[in-house]
């Protein structure tokens, strides 16, 4: 019954923060975001919440693994995800809300950064967990080439 609510604890997090995310998103799509010049492997939008919600519910499990860890040793781990949670909310507010794709740039390099950092701290204490996160690594990957690219064509 504790792993059970321990991880829907975890879900409503990694959800909760999707949905403040989303906030920022939808509110910009219809005029903002669809008159912007995007290369032309940006996916259609319908792609992204699919993505996305597989991707959540990945880090959601990812991070509850790690809690089920009953030592000290995942303290660091998980500040790490809280991080790494707290800039993904961050550059919707930045990308979407303030619609500053230069500054989106900065954000999402320091998200990377911070996944990156959550991935190896998982991997030594739980593999499944870190192998959980490399879809999302993967995916803020190529987010990052195309906010770059969005940026640079937007100036």
């Amino acid at each position: 019954m504790y792993a059970a609510l321990g991880l829907l604890g975890w879900v409503v997090l990694c959800f909760g923060a999707a949905g403040v995310g989303a906030r920022f998103t939808t509110a910009a799509l219809p005029g903002w975001y669809r008159q912007l010049d995007k290369p032309s492997w940006t996916p259609p939008d319908r792609v992204f919440g699919p993505v996305w919600s597989a991707l959540y519910l990945a880090m959601a499990i990812a991070a509850w693994l790690v809690w089920r860890q009953r030592d000290a040793a995942r303290a660091i781990p998980l500040s790490l995800f809280v991080l790494q949670l707290s800039l993904n909310v961050a550059w919707s507010a930045v990308f979407f809300g303030l619609r500053q794709t230069g500054l989106g740039v900065a954000v999402i390099v320091a998200l990377w950064a911070s996944i990156a950092a959550t991935v190896k701290a998982f991997l030594e204490l739980r593999p499944l967990a870190g192998w959980l996160l490399l879809p999302y690594l993967a995916w803020v990957s190529f987010a990052s080439a195309l906010n770059f690219a969005i940026w640079r064509r937007n100036p």
